[in-house]
């Protein structure tokens, strides 16, 4: 659905973009995720279309995505920073909607008219920023996209909002089987609706990955021990984070969980405890052991 390859992009001599390479199957919600000038809006760009590679491939259902109009057809892009046609009201932003996109479903766009509850024929620019971001939302998913990406989709969003829209991309996914990017600081809800996770560091794919693999290959436990266990601990464990809180330690090991199990317990720990563990912690390990120093900030 998208295929990234070999993809170098420049600024003048910056390059932003050094040999990225990932894909998106069809059907399936994929978070970019990356620090702060990770390249993540530069890759979205221009999987968009809007930007043009210094080299590389970027494919979009099957054909180059740049300059492509039978492509873009087929999707929506929804940057971080929202633009709309100055002066429009929803019903003309909507209308201009219908002539780029030969997707439109009419039925649809009324039918979400219940869910956003906004005035058809009130300026988008008098709304507030959430209000803008709903709308949006609301002429994005009436235009019926193959793909859709979102840069930071919820800012703005209060909490129910927020679950609604979440509902609506899910249903698309399952029903029309919609490929969903997106890009959030917000590692908490792109947990929540993601099945594939790649991290953006510096120009380059530092991890790429299913969701479910990656959690199941780092494990988070706390520990206690009647005697000093530190040797034989770094001796036997992959431990790639470790806190220690009085006699409780707090460990974050890579490995085959019932092996890390059988480990621990031959020590014969007073506590242990599996905890679970977030995308947010894994994101903030792999970012510490990309240069990315972060200290005493996982709990």
């Amino acid at each position: 659905m998208i295929e990234v390859r070999s993809v170098t992009k420049t600024f003048e001599k910056e390059t932003v973009l050094d040999d990225v390479s990932f894909s998106v199957k069809r059907g399936s919600i994929y978070g970019l995720l990356g620090s702060n000038g990770a390249g993540k809006t530069t890759l979205m760009r221009t999987i968009a279309g809007i930007l043009k590679q210094k080299s590389g491939d970027v494919n979009v259902l099957g054909e180059p995505v740049f300059e492509n109009e039978s492509i873009k057809e087929k999707l929506v892009f929804l940057p971080d920073s929202l633009y709309f046609l100055p002066q429009y009201t929803v019903k003309q932003m909507a209308r201009y909607y219908q002539g780029v996109y030969g997707t439109w479903n009419e039925e649809r766009y009324q039918k979400l008219k219940q869910v956003f509850r906004l005035e058809e024929k009130k300026k988008i620019s008098q709304f507030s920023k959430g209000m803008q971001r709903q709308v949006a939302f609301w002429l994005s998913l009436s235009a019926m996209p193959d793909v859709l990406i979102l840069d930071e989709p919820f800012d703005g969003l209060d909490a129910v909002m927020r679950q609604q829209i979440r509902n609506l991309l899910i249903q698309d996914v399952a029903e029309r089987e919609m490929t969903i990017l997106i890009s959030s600081h917000n590692l908490r809800e792109v947990e929540d609706i993601c099945d594939h996770v790649g991290i953006l560091h510096k120009g380059q794919v530092l991890l790429e990955r299913d969701l479910d693999d990656l959690k199941s290959d780092i494990h988070k436990v706390q520990v206690a021990f009647k005697q000093d266990q530190d040797a034989l601990l770094k001796r036997d464990l992959d431990i790639l984070h470790e806190e220690k809180r009085g006699t409780v330690r707090l460990l974050f090991v890579r490995g085959d969980e019932q092996k890390v199990t059988e480990t621990i317990k031959s020590y014969q720990p007073v506590i242990f405890d599996r905890l679970p563990l977030t995308l947010e912690e894994i994101f903030i390990y792999e970012m510490g052991g990309a240069g990315y120093a972060i200290e005493n900030v996982l709990v």
